[in-house]
């Protein structure tokens, strides 16, 4: 079975609309759904055990819809611009309200102008915006490991 973009993302967005039944309550009752400090430190709680089971070291960034961090964590053996990455990568997602692969599929077809996008820093797999309730209310952003290895981790937070 293919997966497409679009089905991965709805993935995405169903297990983090479990993950923030508050949020997702909120965005029901017409009020902006956002996260708190809670929901970030679960989401890198999650990220964490996903990277330690294979033995990464990785840093994992969360963001909220504007890209502002709630959350930094470099772990132990993780090279110090892995944090960097990790933020940059969140941002993006959250700034773009998609995954950064789609960004990085994009420069590495040709597009190479998009380089030059205002805010986008973080281009690289990596990156994957929180959905819930179809509205973005954050990302989480990990660097460290092969690209395909920080979305998984990224996706598990």
């Amino acid at each position: 079975m293919e997966l497409h973009a679009f089905d991965v993302q709805l993935a995405v967005a169903h297990a983090h609309d479990l993950a923030l039944g508050r949020a997702r309550s909120d965005a029901e009752h017409g009020r902006q759904a956002r996260l708190t400090h809670d929901d970030a430190q679960r989401m890198a709680q999650e990220a964490q055990a996903e990277a330690a089971a294979h033995g990464w070291a990785v840093s994992i960034a969360v963001v909220d819809d504007g890209g502002h961090l709630l959350w930094l964590q470099r772990l132990d053996g993780a090279a110090p611009i892995s944090a960097h990455i990790a933020a940059a990568k969140a941002r993006s997602a959250a700034l773009g309200r998609r995954e950064t692969k789609g960004y990085e599929d994009m420069i590495n077809q040709g597009r190479t102008a998009f380089l030059s996008a205002p805010e986008l820093q973080g281009m690289l797999e990596g990156g994957v915006p929180i959905l819930t309730g179809g509205h973005c209310v954050g990302a989480v952003g990990v660097s460290g490991v092969k690209s395909a290895e920080d979305a998984q981790v990224a996706r598990d937070g």
